[in-house]
């Protein structure tokens, strides 16, 4: 057991494997669907949840875990031999009461446990943006790094980890709010397919393709143009069932671009209620020679 532990929530949208094998720790969102309260990969699956939404009269609303839930994952590896400190990493405070939630349990805790050092991380990113970040603090938690080196390494990939996603519709983004600055983009034509980023925490518009196949292209050119031809990236292809739409996407950057690592991942429905099913995009950040 390392004496570092990694703490994030569902949202993050990290393959089950990789949450298996860097023992990364997470909390479940909150769907609330006319009656029923689920929780996000726990009572409800992606599979089961998009395949249900296209037909949902009412957009499903989310909720980020609270202190309590948080404070329950601390508490627990606080009794863990071995555990002297947390890395606690979430996605945008612009979007999510994650990151104040886990501020609170952070508060909580330290009465309790004074000798526990814990860091709470806001990325100011979504999706496999913020996964990224915390497969590096896993990964780097498992080679022994301490909490100063590991935290140190989130903060710098924040401003260099980028997401662009486009889907058929922006309606899902729309009616859940978390539209952001990407809403003059709503009333564009309906085959229009949008490119969407996040700044600073805040979705933003990156552009429009009239289909697919052009959106697709237009995310290599965005990403060439950051990192250059030859800068090497590590990147994950992300969907909200459309996984062929994903591994089109792949097909074309390693066609073009020096991936050096790259994932699929499935965005967790907490997260793919705001963007609809057949989302697809790419999450990427520089990767050191």
């Amino acid at each position: 057991m390392s004496g570092l532990a990694v703490v994030t929530d569902s949202c993050a949208s990290v393959p089950q494997d990789l949450l298996n094998r860097l023992n990364i720790h997470w909390v479940a969102y909150y769907i609330h669907r006319g009656q029923d309260v689920l929780r996000d990969l726990v009572s409800i699956q992606a599979d089961e949840f998009y395949r249900w939404l296209p037909w949902a009269k009412v957009l499903p609303t989310t909720a980020s875990p609270g202190p309590g839930d948080y404070l329950e994952v601390y508490e627990a590896l606080a009794q863990e031999s071995g555990v002297t400190e947390i890395v606690s990493i979430h996605m945008t405070s612009a979007g999510s009461g994650a990151y104040q939630a886990a501020l609170a349990a952070q508060a909580m805790v330290k009465e309790r446990h004074p000798d526990l050092q814990i860091d709470v991380i806001d990325t100011r990113a979504v999706s496999l943006a913020h996964g990224w970040m915390v497969i590096e603090a896993a990964r780097a938690a498992m080679q022994g790094q301490r909490l100063e080196q590991v935290a140190a390494r989130v903060r710098s990939m924040i401003p260099v980890t980028r997401m662009i996603h486009t889907a058929d519709t922006l309606r899902y983004l729309y009616m859940g709010g978390r539209i952001g600055r990407a809403k003059r983009l709503v009333g564009a034509v309906l085959n229009i397919k949008p490119l969407i980023g996040m700044e600073d925490g805040v979705v933003v518009a990156l552009g429009a393709a009239r289909s697919r196949a052009q959106a697709y292209a237009k995310m290599v050119d965005m990403v060439e143009q950051t990192v250059g031809r030859f800068g090497q990236i590590k990147v994950a292809y992300v969907h909200a069932a459309a996984l062929g739409e994903a591994e089109k996407i792949r097909t074309l950057v390693e066609a073009r671009l020096n991936v050096v690592e790259s994932l699929v991942a499935e965005l967790s429905p907490a997260l793919g209620v705001h963007s609809g099913p057949g989302t697809a995009g790419l999450c990427y950040f520089p990767a050191p020679d």
